[in-house]
């Protein structure tokens, strides 16, 4: 599988999101895409109590270990590359997660606008 250009959502080069947990489509820490990556997992969100309980009450457990997959799962303060559109309907929602706009990959633009992302930015 072939990496999308590393492109932060500013335009810059794409940082780090985080290596704990260690993050990302590749698992590699970075939110990165690619073609295979059908869920664009593209959005460095630093997770919060009330994003967490909605993300499981949609069907996305997200805090519950999964030791299987060596993920201890996720807390508030954790950062995390969630899914754009995941992002999005949690924006309409009224709950959205704080956003990492330079951990954040170009890619997340073709479904979450900027403006939206800036609404978040830590």
């Amino acid at each position: 599988m072939k990496k999308d250009a590393q492109i932060n959502a500013l335009g810059g080069d794409l940082q780090s999101c985080s290596s704990d947990p260690l993050t990302g489509f590749f698992r590699d820490g970075m939110c990165n895409t690619c073609a295979a990556d059908q869920g664009s997992h593209t959005v460095c969100a630093v997770m919060t109590a009330e994003f967490l309980a909605y993300s499981k009450y949609v069907g996305n457990d997200l805090t519950t270990p999964m030791p299987q997959y060596q993920f201890s799962g996720l807390k508030p303060g954790d950062h995390w590359c969630l899914c754009a559109g995941r992002f999005l309907q949690a924006h309409d929602e009224g709950c959205a997660p704080g956003v990492n706009l330079a951990a954040t990959h170009q890619r997340a633009l073709d479904v979450v606008p900027l403006n939206i992302l800036e609404l978040y930015k830590i």
